[in-house]
């Protein structure tokens, strides 16, 4: 396996990302930048798991969230 120091995405998981995402945005500022029902009704990380894994676009916008949030906090 190739090594990939410049990725900050790698070795992080999905459930990683949804639950520093969380903590630093919540649900509701989630949904409005990411405009899909799991963030927006009833949500946990469970269900927006099983979404993402399904929705390759919303994941890609998801990571895109969580890139520009450590951009932010260095």
């Amino acid at each position: 396996m190739e090594s990939q120091p410049n990725n900050p995405l790698h070795g992080v998981t999905l459930e990683q990302i949804l639950t520093e995402l969380q903590a630093h945005y919540g649900w509701e500022y989630m949904g409005t930048i990411v405009k899909i029902n799991c963030f927006k009704s009833n949500p946990t990380v469970k269900s927006s798991l099983k979404f993402l894994r399904r929705t390759p676009w919303a994941r890609t916008k998801v990571e895109q969230m969580y890139l520009k949030m450590l951009e932010r906090q260095r």
